[in-house]
Formats: C-alpha cells, sequence, structure tokens
C-alpha cells in the first residue's frame, strides 16, 4: 500500500515491490539511459516482471508497480508531470484545460475538460463519466486503492459508491465539460489529489463488481490485448486516443508486453545477455547477487542509477501485546540490526540505513535518530533495559507478515537474528507477493508485524507519508494504510495543525518534527532508504528511472526493427 509509492517502473516487476503510493520527491537521476536518443515510434516494449500486478482496476490498486502500468492505460483531469520534464514532480493538467479553480474559501474546485476526449470503445468521455469514474472510490469492496479522494471530498457517511448510492452527492456536473468537487475543508493540494491513480473516467455503471478484474475500459493510449494472470499481459494501442489532447504521454512503441513470474535472477540473467527480444527489455532493480557483473566494462552504458525515495520499514501492531507497550517498540528499534538490513538488501549500492521515517528526498525530512548504536548495528543491553521496564525481560515471540522474495527473506532473516539476541523469537509468516499488501491492509487479517514500505503520493509535501500511516481516524477495514493502528490524539492533533499551514514551508518543516515525535512513540522500525540499480535492453531509451515511479508512457525503442 505504496503504497504507494511511488511514474514508477513497476516494483512489482522485482523485489522492490513497496507498499506505496506513487510519487518519488527527487528530481535528480544520474545515468539516465538513451538520454541522446530520441524514441522511434513502433515496436514492442517488454517488460520482464517476478510478480502480477495487483489489479487492473485503478479503483482496487495502490503499489508502486502497478501504478505506472495504470499511467498507460488511464487519463485523470490532473497527472503527474513527464518523467523526463524539468520538474518531474509537478502536477499538470491531464483531460482538464488546466489545473483546478478554487473558490475564495478553498471549498470548491472546479475544472474543465478538454474537447475530443474518448474511451477505447468510442464512448464519448464527459464530466458524468469523470464523476463516475471517481465515485467508485467509495464502494466499500472496489474502493480499496488510494484514499485521498474520499479523505477530501464531502460525502454523507453512508454514500456506498455509484453501485449501491448512486451520484456522488459531492461531485457536481452542471454541463458535459465541467466538474465540480466540494471539499470536507480546504485543501490546497487538491490538484495532487486528482492525479492519483483512481481518479480516472469509466462509461456510467461499468465496473461493478469484479468486471474489471480480467478486462478494462481505456482511456489512455494504450488498451487491453490480452491478460493470463501471472503470465502475461499485452497491450495494444487504444485507436481512440487522441495525442492531439494529451501533453504528457508519447505512447512511442505500438504495443506493450509484459511477462509475469519470472525469477529475479533469470531477469537479470536475461537483460545482461541481451539476446533476442531482450534488447527491448526493462525491469526493476537489479538484484543484489548482480551486482558485482555489472563492473563488465560492456555493461557500463547501459547501467542507470536512482536515488531513495521511498521508506522499508517495519510496522508493528499497536493494538496487540506486548507491541501496546511503547518500550517493547522502543526496544525493537535499539535491537534491530540495520547495518545487517543494508547488507541484506544488497549493500550500500542499493541501500542506506533509516532512522527517520521521511527520505531525504522527501520535502520535509529531517535528519535525526532517537535509537543510535555504533556503526548502526543495534544496542541489545539497551533494548534489555527497555524490555524490562515492560516486564517482557524474559522474551517474548511475534509473527512477522513478509514475502517469498530473496531480498525480503534475506531482510525478514536480519531482523530474526538481531531480535534473537534480546530474547525475541521472530516467526515468519510468508504470504504470495500479488496479494500481500491487500492482507496486511486489512486489520482482521494482520499479524504483530510487517515488512513494508512507503513512498510519497506527490514528492513537493510530506502531508503524503505522515497522514496516511499514522492518523489513527484512517483506519479502514480494508486497504488500511496505518498498519501499526496507531490512533493517538496528540499526533492526530499535530496533524490537523500542519494541514492547516498554507505556508508549505513552514508545513514541511512541522512535518519534519512530527517524524520524530512519531518516532518517539515508535510505531514502525524505519530500516533502509532503498536505492536502485538498473540495466535496461541496449535498444531502450528515454528511460528515467525512479524507486518510486518511472514514467513508463516516454519510454521506447532506439530501433523498433529489432527484437
Amino acid at each position: 500500500m505504496k503504497r504507494k509509492t511511488l511514474g514508477v517502473v513497476a516494483m512489482a516487476a522485482t523485489a522492490m515491490m513497496l507498499l506505496t503510493s506513487c510519487s518519488g520527491g527527487n528530481s535528480e537521476v544520474p545515468n539516465e539511459a538513451g538520454q541522446g536518443d530520441t524514441p522511434a515510434s513502433g515496436g514492442t516494449m517488454v517488460m520482464l516482471q517476478n510478480a502480477d500486478f495487483s489489479y487492473l482496476d485503478p479503483a482496487r490498486g495502490f503499489d508502486g508497480g502497478v501504478n505506472a502500468f495504470y499511467r498507460l492505460l488511464y487519463r485523470g483531469l490532473t497527472a503527474q508531470a513527464a518523467g523526463d520534464a524539468a520538474d518531474p514532480n509537478a502536477i499538470v493538467p491531464d483531460l482538464a484545460e488546466g489545473l483546478g479553480e478554487a473558490s475564495e474559501d478553498g471549498l470548491t474546485w472546479t475544472y474543465r475538460l478538454k474537447d475530443g476526449l474518448k474511451f477505447d470503445n468510442g464512448e464519448p468521455i464527459t464530466s458524468k463519466e469523470m464523476a463516475f469514474g471517481i465515485s467508485r472510490a467509495w464502494d466499500p469492496e472496489i474502493g480499496i486503492g488510494s484514499p485521498w479522494l474520499k479523505q477530501t471530498i464531502e460525502a454523507p457517511e453512508d454514500y456506498a459508491g455509484p453501485y449501491k448510492s448512486g451520484e456522488h452527492p459531492g461531485i457536481e456536473t452542471p454541463d458535459p465539460s465541467t466538474i465540480v468537487f466540494q471539499l470536507k475543508e480546504p485543501f490546497p493540494e487538491f490538484d495532487n489529489v486528482l492525479a492519483q491513480s483512481n481518479a480516472v473516467p469509466f462509461p456510467v455503471n461499468s465496473g461493478a463488481g469484479d468486471t474489471f478484474l480480467k478486462d478494462v475500459i481505456a482511456s489512455g493510449p494504450y488498451t487491453l490485448a490480452e491478460y493470463t494472470p501471472g503470465s502475461v499481459i499485452k497491450l495494444e494501442r487504444n485507436e481512440n486516443w487522441d495525442a492531439k489532447t494529451d501533453d504528457l504521454r508519447k505512447a512511442y512503441p505500438d504495443a506493450w508486453e509484459f511477462v509475469v513470474g519470472i525469477d529475479g535472477s533469470t531477469i537479470d540473467e536475461r537483460l545482461i545477455a541481451g539476446q533476442g527480444r531482450d534488447v527491448n527489455a526493462i525491469a526493476g532493480v537489479v538484484q543484489a547477487a548482480t551486482l558485482p557483473r555489472l563492473q563488465d566494462p560492456k555493461l557500463a552504458e547501459r547501467i542507470v542509477n536512482s536515488p531513495a525515495f521511498c521508506t522499508t520499514y517495519m510496522s508493528m501492531n499497536t493494538t496487540k501485546a506486548p507491541f501496546d507497550q511503547v518500550e517493547v517498540r522502543q526496544a525493537i528499534n535499539l535491537a534491530i540490526d540495520r547495518s545487517a538490513i543494508v547488507n541484506a538488501t544488497g549493500g550500500t549500492t542499493l541501500a542506506d540505513p533509516a532512522t527517520t521515517i521521511i527520505p531525504a528526498a522527501v520535502s520535509g525530512h529531517r535528519e535525526f535518530d532517537l535509537y543510535p548504536s555504533e556503526g548502526n548495528s543495534g544496542d541489545p543491553e539497551a533494548a534489555k533495559k527497555l524490555l524490562d521496564q515492560a516486564g517482557v525481560g524474559s522474551g517474548f515471540s511475534f509473527t512477522l507478515d513478509t514475502r517469498a522474495q530473496p531480498k525480503i527473506q534475506a531482510q525478514s532473516e536480519a531482523i530474526q537474528q538481531a531480535l534473537s539476541k534480546i530474547g525475541v523469537d521472530v516467526k515468519l509468516n510468508v504470504i504470495d507477493t500479488s496479494t500481500y499488501y491487500e492482507t496486511i491492509g486489512t486489520p482482521s487479517q494482520q499479524t504483530d508485524a510487517a515488512i513494508t514500505g512507503w513512498c510519497p503520493d506527490w514528492a513537493s509535501s510530506a502531508s503524503t507519508f505522515l497522514p496516511p500511516l499514522f492518523d489513527g481516524r484512517l483506519i479502514t477495514e480494508k486497504g488500511n494504510s496505518n498498519l501499526a493502528q496507531l490512533n493517538d490524539d496528540a499526533i492526530n492533533g499535530r496533524i490537523d495543525e500542519i494541514k492547516a499551514i498554507t505556508d508549505l514551508d513552514e508545513a514541511n518543516t512541522q512535518w519534519g518534527n512530527l517524524d520524530e515525535e512519531i518516532m518517539n512513540l515508535a510505531p514502525i522500525a524505519p530500516l533502509v532508504f532503498e536505492k536502485g540499480v538498473f540495466l535496461p535492453g541496449e535498444n531502450v531509451t528515454g528511460y528515467h528511472p525512479s524507486t518510486s515511479m518511472t514514467d513508463l508512457t516516454i519510454i521506447g525503442l532506439k530501433d523498433p526493427s529489432r527484437g
């Protein structure tokens, strides 16, 4: 639950799949591949993936990998700027003619649609379809994706989406090209909210139940040609997409093919060998074991690096003993050997130890370490003293939700080994990657702790980092991102105070201060900030990768006839 995340190069494609949302926080990406080459039109781009995407339906999915995929299929009123823009984190108009017009009190936002917009079936996209698609976020079964629409747009408590409750009372459509939103309270970043993956149009009354699990109705440059879950996803051009209405998506390839279910080491082998159509392939972050092989001079031109935009952490369920005691959670933070977790992640090339919640790439980051240890290797003695204070000095056991991927497994084992030094026995509960975020995001299915991660939904503010993870009023029965289930009145109050600050710089300063206040309560243990090393195929160009959100819509091939 990204979740992110973080335009994303499918974290689902690798062991780097984080609970995140979609956008990164730093436009600096060294060694961007193919900077001197403009992609040619045509050919088929290939994505080699370890795991399937969570959902084709954007109302349901909200992890980093699938958010990038959605950008190929769907459009919203606004969107994150292109990955090669001067500021790739900016929010720009997409289906709308311009950004929103806010009323003087900040409670009403108005947008006007461009002319000539169509779905892949040829039906027009008007304000009615826009309102319908957005209102799907309120459906109790379908609307488990990005929470921002529900958090900002005014709606009765019993509104349950368009299928059960009809038209959304907080969204008005006075004419086919105008759509008006009524907000719960002023939210100056509302343009960012409408850039979320679930704020997209669909034909009225479409997509009920599980309709969109294996099929889609696209508004973007591509539509679904073939889908075999766990095996392959093929996209073809949406002939009703008009490039004249889309300043963001270049859509150079004629088709995309996502090959699913490949072991990470096999993906690396194929990219290194570069045979056949693998010259046209991209994937997620390379495996740690592959890094020494990238010293080969023949591969140097293809290596692309990306800084860390996301935080990998271990949540602790504060509703369950002994994690309902702050001393226990603080002890865990003291005992964890973050240097070992860096090594488990692939070493310093791929990760830095994390002692804060907000990463340095996100506005609002402030450097501090409340649980220091020499070399970030943990302080078992200090941890034991806290466990004694909590009455569990003899130790205890807990269950850690994790995934059967080599890197995540290694991180889990590093936690096991570190905590064994303070008498804590960690039992691993391995969950399938494709259902992992849905499982841990359902409080009734949560165990004691989970390894996950978070990327900002937009980078200019830490408002998308701390509130989703720690505002106790946002805990939901499904799609819950507050995995620690922290519901602290003081933290909730501070969130409200900071959200009311209109000066963005001052607000970010206060988000950094709140980071430390939350870490005093220790509902999570930050583990690492994960960086990226990528190896695209030699025929790939226009590739601007991110550990949070790579823009797939500007990637193409140097020579479409190859492969």
